[in-house]
C-alpha cells in the first residue's frame, strides 16, 4: 500500500473492469483500482444479507480514507452479520472482500491473541499483495495490546516455510510502520523483538529482507546505537551472506 490515500476516479479504469471489481468478480491489480472500488456496491453484490442500513452507512463513508473504510466495514459485518460469515469472505474472488475478512477478525474483541493470529494466518499468506497488507493492519492494535504473547507466538512464524508468513511476523510489529500507530514499547526496547528478528537475519527472500531492514530502520530513529550494534554482530557472524548484507544496508540507510 502506498501512503497516498486519495480516492481514485472511476474514469481512470475501464468501465467494464470497474463493474467487475464492484461486483466482486475479479481482483484489483494496483492501488488505483483498490481505491476506486465502491464499497456499497460491492457489499450489495457479495453480502446482501447485511441489510440496507449497513450499506447506507458504507455510502456515508465513501469519501473517507481507505483504512478507515476497511475498519468500518469490518465492524459493520461483525455487527450485522457476525463472525460466521468469515469463510464466505475468505473464499471471495475479490481481494477487497477478503480484506474485509481481515477487519472482521480485527473487530472481534473476545478472541485470544493466539486465536486471532491463527485466524489471520490464511490472509497473511494470501496471494494478493493488498490482502497481505490488510492482514497485519487489521490485527496490529491487538498485537500491540498483547505484545509479549504476540512476539512469542510470531517467533514460530519466523521459521515458517512461507515467505509471506515470515514477512508478517516482522511487518506486523514494526516499531513505526506505515499507516499505523507506533508501538511505543518496541521504540523504547527493540530487543524485545529479537525472537523474531534473529531467525530472519539471513532470510533468502527479498520480501522478508525488506521488512526486516525496514523494521531496523524504524528502530534506528529511536535507538540508533542498538541498531548499529546488532547489524555489526550480524555481519560478523555472516560476513559473506548476501541476504544479511542487504538487510543491514537497508537498516542503516537513514544513519550517517
Amino acid at each position: 500500500m502506498a501512503k497516498s490515500d486519495k480516492m481514485a476516479s472511476a474514469p481512470q479504469i475501464d468501465g467494464e473492469r470497474l463493474r467487475l471489481l464492484n461486483n466482486g468478480a475479479i481482483e484489483t491489480a494496483n492501488l488505483t483500482e483498490c481505491l476506486a472500488v465502491d464499497f456499497a456496491t460491492l457489499m450489495r453484490a457479495t453480502l446482501p444479507e447485511i441489510g440496507t442500513k449497513a450499506i447506507n452507512m458504507l455510502k456515508q463513508e465513501s469519501q473517507t480514507g481507505i483504512l478507515k473504510r476497511m475498519t468500518v466495514t469490518g465492524q459493520l459485518i461483525y455487527e450485522h452479520v457476525g463472525p460466521a460469515t468469515l469463510p464466505h469472505l475468505l473464499n471471495c474472488p475479490s481481494d477487497t472482500v477478503r480484506g474485509w475478512g481481515c477487519f472482521l477478525i480485527g473487530s472481534i474483541e473476545t478472541m485470544s491473541i493466539e486465536d486471532r493470529l491463527d485466524a489471520i494466518a490464511p490472509l497473511a499468506d494470501d496471494h494478493h499483495f493488498g490482502v497481505r497488507e490488510w492482514a497485519w493492519m487489521a490485527v496490529r492494535r491487538h498485537i500491540a495490546a498483547d505484545l509479549q504473547p504476540s512476539i512469542d507466538y510470531l517467533a514460530e512464524w519466523a521459521d515458517n516455510p512461507s515467505e509471506r508468513i515470515r514477512r508478517f511476523s516482522s511487518e506486523s510489529i514494526r516499531p513505526r510502520g506505515v499507516w499505523c500507530t507506533h508501538i511505543a514499547a518496541l521504540k523504547q526496547e527493540p530487543n524485545l523483538a529479537l525472537p523474531i528478528l534473529e531467525p530472519l537475519h539471513a532470510d533468502p527472500a527479498h520480501y522478508v529482507q525488506d521488512s526486516v531492514g525496514n523494521w531496523l530502520n524504524d528502530a534506528a530513529k529511536d535507538q540508533p546505537n542498538w541498531v548499529r550494534s546488532l547489524c555489526q554482530r550480524w555481519l560478523e557472524e555472516a560476513p559473506d551472506n548476501q541476504s544479511t548484507t542487504r538487510i543491514v544496508r537497508r537498516a542503516l540507510r537513514s544513519l550517517k
